[in-house]
């Protein structure tokens, strides 16, 4: 059973966000990082670049396989975590406690995802 905190949103591709004002923070989920594996290495996105949401956001690379992290949001890349570059395991230890990255979204801008029940049952549990 993966851990789900419950003051999350969530994505179907398996992303987690956290709304704060204009800033939204993005990670991936406990089940994500389970179904990689031993992560060994995170292409972050540069500060300043636009995406849209469901657009490729970043990689994530195990010993397993690469995936893509999508944008749950619109927006501009605030921040990437530094320490995930040097550390990428960290995802493997606490996926919610180290966040990928930081996006501004646009005034008035809504971001949609899945309450934490809803991510529950599309996984599964």
């Amino acid at each position: 059973m993966s851990l789900i905190p419950d003051n999350l949103m969530y994505t179907k591709t398996h992303e987690w966000f956290k709304v704060s004002g204009n800033q939204v923070t993005v990670g991936i989920t406990d089940y994500a990082q389970h179904q990689l594996t031993d992560i060994v290495f995170v292409d972050l996105p540069k500060p300043g670049v636009s995406k849209k949401a469901g657009e490729v956001l970043l990689t994530v690379e195990s010993v397993k396989s690469a995936e893509d992290v999508y944008s749950p949001v619109d927006g501009t890349v605030e921040e990437s975590n530094p320490v995930l570059v040097d550390k990428p395991e960290l995802l493997n230890q606490d996926s919610y406690s180290n966040w990928m990255v930081k996006i501004r979204i646009p005034e008035g801008f809504k971001p949609k995802g899945m309450t934490p029940g809803e991510y529950r049952k599309h996984i599964g549990e």
